[in-house]
């Protein structure tokens, strides 16, 4: 009798061991780890212990070893809630019951910000990373890209990754869903216009950087810049300048800015650039398949700074349309 009631009690501290809270006081309602790529279960101790999760550490111990999880650790961002077991942990972190990363990316115009803002936010490697965008024959081989039209591939979104995606990883995601983008309505509107998907990018990206403010101007101005390729003038861009002098506080072009020797400078070179200088939003690339069907082949901001522009048919419209836009900078006392 005495040996079964020692067996119940023994059963019931068990259980209640198993089954107690096991996070420290100072965890109040979740605290995330990261478990790299990589780690054994020392790793993981030394990380729950730098983090202060656990009250009750011996517990922790016997139970994993219990479950076997010493062997099973798996990587990845977990979110430890107040109040867990030391069950619940071992089966959130044995399971790779991740606490997913919700990745934006937007108002990027180089490799180096997007690889910044990506492994900022992931485990990626950001070496690698830059090596696979900078690596012409994988591009050629997986993607169908260059280097300098490799930015085409990401569509600006919100994406939900794991913590420990890798480079190579990342990019494998960011073809599915550029695959999933262009639909074959979006394919076929392109093939309308003459333009490969990647040259449609490139064309949102100069687009989008005319106007940042206003979308409802988008499409307007793809007209126009559709009009100016299928004539075969030179888009001059003045976004494509700045790219190209690499500096954006500049608010004024200069005639002399306009001689500089880019690739990217649209004065110089008629048609698109090699490249986008931009990784334009969804509805900058819309509005070039389904832009405004219209006869201007010249814009300019407004004077009154409200940023909209003037658009024009003729040379000598246009003229004027700059006139007043450049004494209203002079007049404001914007030289650059």
């Amino acid at each position: 009798m005495l040996i079964a009631v020692a067996g119940c009690a023994s059963v019931y501290i068990g259980c209640r061991i198993f089954y107690m809270p096991n996070t420290s006081t100072e965890i109040k309602k979740s605290k995330i780890i990261f478990i790299p790529t990589g780690s054994d279960f020392e790793n993981v101790m030394d990380t729950l212990r730098s983090n202060n999760i656990l009250k009750h550490e011996r517990s922790f111990l016997w139970q994993a070893d219990l479950k076997k999880y010493k062997g099973k650790v798996r990587p990845g961002r977990y979110r430890i809630l107040a109040g867990m077991s030391s069950n619940e942990i071992i089966n959130l972190l044995r399971a790779g019951l991740q606490d997913p990363v919700n990745l934006t990316f937007t108002n990027i115009r180089t490799k180096e910000q997007l690889i910044s803002r990506i492994c900022g936010k992931l485990e990626a490697d950001s070496t690698k990373l830059a090596e696979l965008l900078g690596n012409e024959q994988y591009l050629k081989e997986n993607l169908g890209l260059k280097s300098q039209t490799v930015l085409t591939l990401f569509i600006p979104n919100t994406y939900t990754f794991n913590w420990n995606t890798s480079a190579k990883e990342f990019i494998e995601r960011m073809q599915a869903e550029y695959k999933k983008f262009w639909t074959e309505d979006r394919r076929e509107k392109a093939k309308a216009i003459n333009l490969s998907q990647s040259q449609v990018s490139i064309l949102a990206s100069i687009i989008q950087t005319e106007q940042m403010q206003f979308p409802e101007e988008r499409p307007v101005i793809a007209g126009l810049y559709l009009n100016r390729i299928r004539i075969g003038m030179p888009l001059q861009s003045d976004p494509t300048i700045i790219f190209s002098i690499g500096d954006y506080t500049i608010n004024r072009v200069l005639d002399k800015d306009k001689k500089i020797n880019s690739p990217y400078n649209t004065y110089l070179h008629p048609g698109l650039p090699p490249g986008p200088i931009y990784i334009p939003e969804i509805s900058s690339i819309d509005a070039v398949l389904n832009h405004q069907k219209n006869e201007y082949l010249y814009m300019c901001a407004k004077e009154d700074f409200s940023g909209k522009h003037n658009f024009a048919k003729t040379l000598n419209e246009h003229n004027r349309n700059a006139q007043r836009y450049r004494n209203a900078l002079n007049k404001s006392n914007i030289l650059r």
